[in-house]
């Protein structure tokens, strides 16, 4: 299975695609994130973010998505914006047929680490630990996307071993 997991946002959405090998083990693909110009209007940065998901979806060829659900304790006006690139976003990947998974950031923390309320940096440490890499994944929407995906992943073995 490979998965491209996303951490939505307007202004930088972060992405990660990591693919399930034989053996259960996880790989990392690619991770990254996109970035919108701020002096765009919103249809502008909408638009770029719905056409660089949809390249991502093509270069990359996932059999599933994975996106966070939108958690916002205050910031109304930002939770609009994110709403907005969730919605561009799940369009991209409804057109492309992927099944797509949403989890909240708990469900992503406790997937990732074992612990609903970790911090930051111990996600990326995990992250880092499950996908073999060097280095910690950064910037930090990066990271988080890649622990979207893994979250899908740890989910997707649960359903399918009952």
């Amino acid at each position: 299975m490979r998965v491209i997991g996303i951490d939505p946002g307007l202004a930088t959405t972060g992405y990660g695609i990591i693919a399930e090998e034989d053996d259960s083990s996880i790989r990392c693909i690619e991770f990254g994130v996109i970035r919108t110009p701020a002096e765009l209007s919103e249809g502008e940065r909408l638009s770029i973010l719905y056409k660089k998901i949809k390249e991502l979806i093509y270069k990359y060829l996932p059999s599933q998505g994975a996106i966070e659900k939108i958690y916002f304790q205050q910031n109304v006006t930002n939770a609009l914006s994110v709403g907005q690139a969730r919605g561009v976003i799940l369009l991209a990947m409804a057109e492309s047929n992927l099944p797509v998974g949403e989890y909240s950031p708990l469900e992503i923390k406790q997937a990732v680490t074992g612990y609903g309320r970790a911090e930051k940096p111990q996600i990326q440490r995990m992250v880092q630990t499950l996908l073999q890499l060097n280095d910690e994944p950064r910037p930090d929407d990066a990271a988080d996307a890649l622990s979207v995906a893994i979250c899908h992943i740890n989910s997707h073995r649960l359903i399918t071993n009952i």
